[in-house]
């Protein structure tokens, strides 16, 4: 649900105060910030916060285009590391069976044919 117009955009007052200083100083250096919830003002334009994720700072510099936006949608908190490597096997043996043979994988097919049955394979039942 949208916050109302007649209350405006919120912005936590600490980081309001540390925004408004680093400003007067002309200071570029990162503004340490666990305030995910607050808004991107037009004054937070060309400095770089320091968000945190859960686990770190993420730095963000602000440019225009996320004036409206709040802070934390811009420090990630989950990252995708992919799928496990079983899949990719998988993928990889349907495109060995679907490539045609060559003569070195007719030699590799009787030593595979043999392998389950050498690791102790139970019989097919009838």
């Amino acid at each position: 649900m949208a916050r109302s117009i007649k209350k405006g955009p919120f912005v936590d007052h600490h980081l309001m105060k540390k925004v408004s200083a680093a400003r007067n100083a002309n200071d570029k250096r990162p503004i340490k910030t666990w305030s995910r919830r607050s808004t991107v003002m037009p004054e937070f334009v060309g400095l770089t916060l320091a968000v945190h994720n859960g686990k770190q700072h993420m730095p963000v510099y602000i440019t225009e285009n996320m004036v409206g936006h709040k802070l934390g949608e811009f420090a990630m908190t989950r990252f995708f590391k992919g799928h496990s490597a079983v899949g990719k096997r998988a993928a990889e043996a349907a495109l060995a069976a679907a490539a045609p043979p060559s003569a070195s994988a007719s030699a590799a097919a009787p030593a595979a044919a043999s392998a389950p049955a050498a690791a102790g394979a139970a019989p097919a039942k009838k």
